[in-house]
């Protein structure tokens, strides 16, 4: 069931001040009443090895997993304690050499009546992949006997871990972690990268070190080879203002609350009220596991992730993942293709544009083979032609 959601709700989450290392800044989120019925740890796995997850019986996918998150909760509202981070234990005293495959049963799997497995942004991932992963409904006469049977699989999307990003190991080690510090939005040369929430600050400070092994898109990977280096947020007292201790306290608040405006500024393009597509995954007594998508404006900033709430819906655990701009015409291709039922001129029409101009979108997605033959093959050889080439027919002749 996919319902939709006005934006992410951060109520009790309050912005503490920043800190910059290079093209990095990392803006701390603070939670003054921390949930302490849902506790979140690391499960640590083999970075070198493709895990082929199970997703469905007869579905499953590889990837590299690097970490897993464990959620314990409470059905009475009582604290839970964290276990802390756990290193898995090889199964096999003799790995062979060369790549390893790992099987692991689902992204969430329930270990225990009140304990959950998942991997994170693994849910918002495949949420994403899934996108029309059945291709044409309706066996279109454009669309190729392989595009309607099969569909869209296998696709395929890359992301980089957070160790290979310039900068951030360095960032993270030096930061200072507040003492109320649940989360955190981090962003490359001012622009948004990922959210990161959890519900009690000693789950933050033991999961802190696993934001090196989360993926990240290729904004932020380039962002920080092209921008060395991100100006501090300053502030200046008016000291002609200030002839008491009250008068010091209403500037310090003036400046605490610009930190905050100027923070949320940054931020709005994921906190802003957009349609998102919210997806249950679990229920995990009084809370909810859920991923969502947003609605791929190629104009506006997107990011999927995941979230658990709580029943008021109060966010107790968020983890983002930012896409590129040809992710996010891929994800608004295909989710005007699905709205018109893969029908081409429908399609075409509401994406103000002819069926050629489609076929090129299609094409440039890396959905051609999906198509006819005759068909994409007619609108490569006229893009060539009005591009000033020869086409295939010349070349032979």
């Amino acid at each position: 069931m996919t319902t939709g959601a006005e934006g992410l709700d951060l109520t009790g989450l309050t912005v503490g001040p920043a800190q910059t290392w290079g093209a990095i800044r990392l803006v701390p989120l603070l939670r003054e009443r921390p949930v302490t019925d849902l506790r979140l740890h690391a499960r640590l796995y083999d970075p070198e090895a493709l895990s082929i997850v199970q997703t469905a019986p007869r579905t499953a996918y590889i990837s590299v997993i690097p970490h897993g998150f464990v959620a314990d909760w409470t059905t009475d509202g009582t604290p839970a304690a964290a276990y802390g981070t756990q290193l898995r234990e090889p199964t096999d005293p003799h790995p062979p050499e060369g790549i390893r495959l790992v099987f692991r049963r689902r992204m969430a799997r329930r270990e225990d009546r009140q304990r959950l497995r998942f991997l994170p942004l693994h849910l918002a991932l495949e949420g994403y992949l899934a996108l029309q992963f059945g291709g044409p409904p309706i066996a279109w006469q454009d669309w190729t006997r392989q595009a309607v049977t099969r569909g869209l699989s296998p696709r395929m999307e890359a992301g980089y871990t957070g160790a290979t990003v310039p900068g951030l190991d360095d960032a993270l080690r030096v930061f200072e972690i507040h003492p109320d510090q649940c989360g955190m939005v981090l962003h490359v040369a001012d622009t948004l990268a990922a959210a990161f929430v959890v519900g009690h600050p000693d789950d933050y400070r033991a999961l802190h070190p696993t934001l090196l092994r989360d993926l990240y898109g290729e904004l932020l990977f380039h962002y920080t080879h092209l921008y060395p280096a991100v100006p501090d947020f300053t502030f200046r007292l008016d000291e002609t203002a200030i002839a008491d201790i009250a008068d010091l306290r209403a500037q310090l608040t003036r400046v605490a609350a610009d930190w905050q405006s100027f923070h949320t500024l940054m931020a709005e393009g994921l906190f802003a009220a957009q349609r998102l597509a919210v997806t249950p995954v679990q229920r995990l007594g009084r809370f909810t596991l859920a991923r969502f998508l947003p609605a791929f404006d190629p104009d506006a900033d997107n990011h999927i992730g995941e979230t658990i709430t709580d029943e008021t819906g109060r966010l107790v655990y968020l983890k983002t993942f930012r896409l590129s701009a040809a992710q996010t015409r891929r994800g608004h291709l295909l989710s005007q293709l699905a709205a018109h039922d893969w029908h081409l001129e429908s399609t075409a029409a509401a994406l103000r544009t002819d069926v050629e101009g489609l076929v090129q979108r299609v094409d440039r997605a890396g959905f051609g083979h999906l198509l006819r033959p005759d068909i994409i093959d007619a609108c490569r050889r006229r893009a060539r032609q009005s591009r000033g080439g020869p086409s295939a027919a010349d070349r032979r002749q």
